[in-house]
């Protein structure tokens, strides 16, 4: 990942760039540079928002595929919505845009800051309805506000163009800094804000840059409102008057609509790819979004400067043709960036730095983000119209974006694998390119010759999209130490999620390690003994509740124990379904009548059932700093649980040796025992017995075989071990010499630490 360093960096470069436009426009006698500034600090809470909401709003309604779906679609609708009432207001005569502008820069501000408690409120009285349910309280949920933020752009742009007279341009501008804005937001929130700052204090942050630039663009209103309007200098770029031939819309806005459409449908796809590459890349490192983001983010920027530069500078003879003929070369070099990312992010892996591939990706972006605001200028007459007309665009982009979102997320993902989905998106990119190129009037012998390249790139791109993807997700998880021959002997992927098995039989799940398929306590490769451990300090488990299945290893083992009668499992991924039942060890938990699988996500399945109760809940947690993982280890989660547990229940889950994690445990419950890195809780005193877990290990069999053949010198050591455990109290949680370690010692040995809360996201930014 990149560094704090290399952030410094970007931001330093983010900044430059920005300046040089504010003197470029200056020079150039642009109208009002203070514009750019106001809409580069609009992005920024913009980004700050979307990530706070959207964990929000998981942490209520889950983290599973169609929660995020949902969220992140409704997200890019609003925006979509805002822009077309952005564009309404724009069409009418003395609307004044920049009071406007800042009246909804200040209600974004307000609704961010009750934002959070609003979220929470509406969730304690909706939690686990249906996913119609979800969809339509998420929707609301995020209406108001993102079209309060998608209002902006055409309200400027219509604002700008009256001044400037050039669609493209105050487009490309306005573009340019608002995304500059926003993706400057994303690196500082992977670096410094979410870390330092959390949930709560990031919204306050983005609410208050909200403010400062309503009343900004306010009071600049007030104080210019009665000042003539200046004309652009003469050179400064190639106006367009309404009798000249140029001024004649170059796209029909069907068409034009369409192919920006299809833009965005391609850009938002490609993103979906990227953030399932590099989160494979990364173990699910929750600060991996932020920095892919703030990469493509910059890339728009970029993307926009061009578009600029190039209506900007135009020749007077610049004709339809060379526009259409220069997008439809964006399109095609975008959609050839964006296949070849994920080939590069293998040999990134092994070879090169992550922030070049990030070059790649911010590449295909800035290429297809130019299109929009060219596609714009070539279709919107420079008239009082020009911010309606953006915002019809705007708004077919946004569309366009959701449903390639949802279409690669949702649907596509559970059927194709990345090659197959990236041949896809690049076939597409290829068409509309030659669907632009043709749209311009081409002579036949140019489309000939267009048509004969385009069909030698598809023949390519099929012919060395196997050597180009194969091992990708190998490549990815050894890194440096990959070798041809350690191919995964299976790969799952579906929509909601990648998960690998080595051809020993270890399962990473998102590209960290998620266990192994294997139930014997004697070759001990994922820690058996600590669920093995349970029937010493709880001896009539009942009714069980295991949040995550993985391998199903600690299931078979659960559903094995006589004392179990039923034995609940909510999995949010059922890509492991199709991988139990072939493996020996666990292939009959799936059989077993005490089992029954969930698929969920764990959290919201406790809140859809609030009167369940268990005699224990079990959870084999992944690692602490891992996206979302805070969900299950927050004061919060614990709080719910605990109001699961019949009475003596137990709470037993993986702390993966987190101080905070062992910290917030035993700060939630009464009492408390450590079992190597694992914290049993309840609400009850937790007593050990040696000789229950003596009596219950000679005679425990799965499949009907005793795991402890006790004539066995090796399988007697083991078995003594892991009784000896029961004796050895100390704060050692190393797997080597297994012990036990009550809940004041805990609390004494953890003190200074940091307890974990849904604000502040225990150790995910931090890591």
């Amino acid at each position: 990942m990149l560094a704090l360093n290399s952030t410094l960096s970007l931001l330093v470069l983010f900044g430059a760039l920005f300046v040089a436009v504010w003197r470029r426009s200056s020079r150039l006698g642009e109208p009002m540079p203070w514009i750019y500034y106001l809409f580069f600090f609009s992005g920024f809470p913009a980004l700050i928002y979307q990530i706070v909401w959207e964990r929000a709003l998981f942490a209520l309604y889950g983290v599973n595929i169609e929660s995020v779906t949902v969220v992140v679609t409704g997200f890019l609708l609003g925006l979509g919505l805002g822009s077309l009432v952005g564009g309404y207001l724009s069409r009418i005569p003395g609307m004044p845009l920049l009071a406007l502008f800042g009246a909804a820069e200040l209600s974004t501000a307000a609704y961010g800051l009750f934002s959070l408690r609003l979220f929470h409120q509406v969730g304690h009285y909706t939690a686990g309805i249906s996913l119609f349910g979800t969809t339509a309280i998420s929707f609301t949920l995020l209406l108001i506000p993102t079209m309060l933020m998608g209002s902006t752009l055409p309200m400027l742009v219509a604002y700008s163009v009256s001044r400037s007279r050039n669609v493209g341009g105050s487009l490309g501008l306005l573009y340019f800094v608002n995304t500059l804005g926003s993706a400057t937001a994303c690196f500082l929130a992977a670096a410094v804000v979410m870390a330092l700052l959390g949930q709560s204090g990031s919204v306050a942050m983005g609410a208050a840059i909200n403010a400062t630039v309503g009343i900004g663009a306010l009071a600049v209103y007030y104080l210019h409102r009665a000042q003539p309007v200046r004309p652009p200098a003469a050179d400064s770029f190639v106006t367009v008057d309404a009798t000249d031939d140029q001024s004649a819309a170059m796209l029909s806005l069907p068409v034009a609509a369409i192919f920006v459409g299809l833009s965005g449908f391609i850009a938002l796809a490609y993103e979906i790819l990227w953030y399932r590459l590099f989160s494979f890349w990364s173990g699910s490192d929750a600060r991996v979004f932020a920095y892919l983001l703030g990469a493509y983010l910059a890339g728009i920027a970029v993307g926009g400067l061009v578009a600029h530069d190039l209506t900007n500078r135009a020749t007077s003879d610049r004709s339809k043709r060379q526009y259409l003929r220069l997008i439809a070369w964006f399109v095609v070099l975008a959609n050839l960036a964006g296949f070849v990312a994920a080939p590069v992010m293998g040999l990134a892996a092994e070879y090169l730095s992550v922030s070049f591939v990030m070059v790649i990706i911010a590449l295909g972006a800035a290429l297809l983000a130019a299109t929009f605001p060219l596609i714009s200028h070539i279709t919107i007459v420079n008239d009082n119209r020009a911010g309606y007309g953006v915002s019809l665009l705007y708004f077919s982009n946004i569309v366009g974006a959701a449903l390639g979102s949802f279409t690669v997320g949702f649907v596509l993902m559970n059927f194709l694998g990345m090659r197959d989905i990236s041949v896809f998106l690049v076939l597409v990119g290829v068409a509309l390119g030659i669907s632009l190129l043709a749209a311009g009037g081409p002579s036949r012998r140019e489309m000939r010759s267009a048509l004969a390249g385009a069909g030698a790139v598809c023949v390519a791109i099929l012919v060395l999209a196997n050597p180009l993807f194969n091992d990708l997700y190998e490549k990815l998880l050894f890194k440096a130490n990959y070798h041809p021959h350690e191919s995964f002997s299976h790969l799952v992927e579906n929509r909601s999620g990648v998960i690998a098995v080595t051809q020993p039989g270890e399962v990473f799940g998102g590209g960290a390690y998620d266990g192994w398929f294997n139930v014997d306590p004697v070759h001990d490769v994922n820690g058996l003994f600590r669920i093995y451990a349970l029937s010493s300090f709880h001896p009539l488990a009942r009714k069980v509740l295991m949040i995550g299945l993985s391998s199903g290893s600690w299931a078979q083992i659960v559903a094995n124990d006589p004392e179990v009668q039923s034995e609940e499992i909510v999995e949010i991924n059922p890509g492991y379904l199709q991988l139990i039942p072939q493996y020996p060890p666990v292939r009959s938990l799936l059989h077993n009548p005490k089992v029954h699988v969930i698929i969920d996500d764990g959290r919201r399945w406790l809140l859809a059932n609030p009167n369940t109760r268990y005699d224990a809940i079990l959870m084999n947690t992944t690692f602490n700093w891992r996206e979302h993982t805070t969900n299950l280890l927050s004061v919060e989660f614990l709080k719910m649980a605990r109001q699961h547990l019949l009475p003596g229940g137990v709470l037993f889950y993986n702390t993966t040796s987190s101080p905070e994690v062992l910290l917030t445990g035993v700060t939630v419950f009464p009492y408390g025992l450590r079992v190597g890195n694992f914290l049993a809780l309840s609400n009850s005193p937790i007593i050990v017995n040696s000789d229950r877990l003596e009596k219950m290990l000679r005679d425990y069999r799965i499949d009907g075989k005793l795991v402890f053949d006790l004539e066995n010198p090796v399988d007697s050591a083991r078995f003594h071990e892991i009784i000896a455990m029961t004796h050895r109290f100390n704060t050692d949680d190393s797997f080597s010499h297994p012990s036990m370690e009550y809940a004041d010692s805990i609390r004494s040995r953890c003190r200074g630490s940091r307890i974990i809360t849904d604000n502040n996201m225990g150790t995910e930014w931090t890591r």
